[in-house]
C-alpha cells in the first residue's frame, strides 16, 4: 500500500521507524526486531539509511521484511554522498522486492564533502530522481523548529517547497515535544501553500541519558513539564520507560485528536515502545 493512501483515508493511525544494524552487525537479530514490532500492528513502519549508504543491503531486507510481515513498509534514502549508480541500484532493488515507499532525504554532510562536489546537493534532486525511476510513493523530512542549517523557519519552509513541487507527497518532522510547536508549524506551511499531508513525529524518550543527546544532535526544545518528568523520573529506569510511553501516548492522542491521520513514533528498535502506545489507544486506533 501507498502510504499516501493510509493519510488520504479516514482511519487514523500510528506508525513507527526502525534502524538496521551496523555494517557487520548480525541481521538475524534485526529481523526479530522487526517482526517483534510489526505484530503490533503499526500503520506502516520506516526503516532508515546509513550515512553514505553504509548499510544499504541491510536496509533493503529489513525494508522487505516488514512488507513481508504485512505492513505498509518506507525506506529511507540520503543522497548527499551517493553518485546516481549506486542510487539507481538502490532503487531498483527496492522496486524487485516490492517496497513502493520512500523516505527521500539529502543527508548528514559527511567529513571532507561540500554541497558543491555532491551529484545530488538537495533532497529535491534526489526526488526527482526517484520520481522519474518508477512509481514510488516519496515523502520528504520536514522540521518545526527549523533545519539547524536553515537561516529561519520561513526560509526553511521555502526550500520545503522545493522538495513538494519535486513530487514529495506527504512529509515527516523531526521530534518534538511540545505539540503547540507543531501546530504553529502548521500554520506556516498553509500561509506557504503547502497542503501535503504532514506526519507528526514523537520521540518516546524511556531513558534519561538520552535526552541531552537527542537535544543537541537535532537542536530540539524541551517543555517545563517534561523537564519536570525527566528530574523526577530519570534515576528510576522503569518509572521513568513508563512515564516516557505516557507521555508520547499524550502528545500521539491530542495531536490524532486534532485531525492528523498518523503520528511517527521514534520507536530506538525497541518494540515495548510502540507496543505500549498502540496498547494505550487500543479503541482510537483500531487494527
Amino acid at each position: 500500500m501507498k502510504i499516501i493512501n493510509h493519510l488520504k483515508g479516514n482511519k487514523p493511525g500510528v506508525s513507527c521507524e526502525l534502524f538496521p544494524p551496523k555494517q557487520g552487525s548480525q541481521l538475524d537479530n534485526a529481523l526479530e526486531i522487526v517482526r517483534a514490532i510489526a505484530a503490533q500492528r503499526p500503520s506502516f513502519i520506516s526503516v532508515t539509511y546509513g550515512a553514505g549508504g553504509s548499510n544499504a543491503g541491510e536496509a533493503v531486507a529489513i525494508a522487505a521484511e516488514v512488507k513481508q510481515c504485512g505492513v505498509p513498509s518506507m525506506a529511507h534514502l540520503t543522497c548527499i554522498n551517493a553518485d546516481e549508480e549506486r542510487i539507481e541500484n538502490v532503487l531498483a532493488q527496492l522496486r524487485d522486492k516490492g517496497v513502493n515507499n520512500i523516505l527521500a532525504l539529502r543527508g548528514d554532510l559527511p567529513d571532507g564533502v561540500t554541497l558543491e562536489n555532491a551529484t545530488y546537493q538537495h533532497a529535491s534532486d534526489l526526488v526527482k530522481k526517484i520520481k522519474s525511476f518508477g512509481d514510488f510513493c516519496v515523502g520528504g523530512a520536514c522540521y518545526p523548529e527549523g533545519h539547524p542549517e536553515s537561516a529561519g523557519l520561513n526560509d526553511d519552509i521555502e526550500k520545503l517547497k522545493m522538495k513538494i513541487d519535486s513530487g514529495v507527497e506527504f512529509l515527516v518532522t523531526q521530534m518534538f515535544f511540545d505539540n503547540d510547536t507543531m501546530y504553529n508549524y502548521m500554520y506556516r506551511l498553509l500561509a506557504h501553500g503547502i497542503t501535503v499531508p504532514v506526519v507528526p513525529g514523537v520521540m518516546p524518550v524511556t531513558n534519561a541519558k538520552q535526552i541531552q543527546h537527542i537535544c543537541k544532535l537535532s537542536d530540539t526544545k524541551l517543555p517545563p513539564r517534561f523537564r519536570a518528568i525527566v528530574e523526577k523520573f530519570g534515576d528510576d529506569p522503569e518509572a521513568m520507560k513508563q512515564a516516557g510511553i505516557n507521555y508520547a501516548t499524550t502528545q500521539v492522542l491530542d495531536l490524532l485528536a486534532n485531525g492528523f491521520m498518523d503520528v511517527h513514533i521514534y520507536t530506538m528498535n525497541k518494540p515495548e515502545i510502540i507496543g505500549g502506545i498502540l496498547r494505550n489507544l487500543s479503541c482510537i486506533v483500531k487494527k
